[in-house]
């Protein structure tokens, strides 16, 4: 019995279709992994890695169904231009995966299929490297300081002393009015002085800003906000 199925894009068998989605969904699978090893921040979250997989075995149907024909491919192209994704990726690398897995997807769609195993081997592998060596990791870590002072009052001079005593650099972020008005929000940027506790810093706040709230963000840039 023949099991050849005829497209107008080419012949392929249910074997290459068999391969193909099991290859991406593994390998797709392999790089959920070790995203979630990798992934550093609060912001995890189990639908996206899930996403990853369902992208990779999806682009692979989509590279049987295109094989290699034009106009189907830029029929597809159209029909899918009409998606809209509205969830904000809050990583850069997040992206990377996306494009890891659609790249997954396209060489096991193609039938290239040892490309496809020893591509997501070795990028897994880069990942996961650079991930336990911690590679350009900035070391200098610096906070944010958040004051809340009464608005029409300046304690520009007075916020710049207790940071000069704490900090040995700080840089004004921005500055805002809230509560209708009452209150002016500053935002500074900060890096702590060797043995200078933020309870320190806060403190030391308060007393020059009549006792108004005082927040410090240590480990921003690490941190989802």
């Amino acid at each position: 019995m023949n099991f050849d199925l005829q497209e107008l894009s080419g012949t392929f068998s249910v074997t290459d279709v068999v391969v193909a989605m099991a290859l991406s969904f593994i390998l797709s699978t392999l790089i959920g992994h070790v995203y979630r090893y990798t992934h550093r921040n609060v912001s995890y979250s189990q639908s996206y890695v899930q996403t990853l997989i369902i992208v990779g075995m999806v682009v692979a149907l989509i590279m049987l169904v295109v094989g290699s024909n034009l106009a189907r491919a830029f029929s597809l192209v159209g029909a899918l231009s009409v998606i809209r994704f509205r969830n904000a990726i809050k990583e850069t690398r997040d992206v990377g995966f996306v494009f890891l897995a659609m790249a997954i997807g396209m060489a096991c769609g193609a039938r290239f299929y040892t490309l496809a195993a020893v591509a997501a081997v070795v990028i897994s592998v880069v990942v996961v490297v650079m991930f336990k060596f911690n590679w350009f990791a900035l070391s200098v870590q610096r906070q944010v300081v958040k004051v809340q002072v009464p608005a029409g009052e300046d304690y520009t001079s007075a916020i710049r002393d207790v940071l000069i005593r704490y900090t040995t650099e700080f840089e004004l972020v921005s500055t805002e009015t809230i509560r209708g008005g009452a209150l002016t929000e500053v935002f500074y940027t900060v890096r702590m002085k060797k043995g200078t506790e933020p309870g320190d810093l806060v403190a030391a706040l308060q007393e020059r800003t009549s006792g108004q709230r005082v927040t410090v963000l240590t480990g921003y840039d690490s941190t989802d906000l």
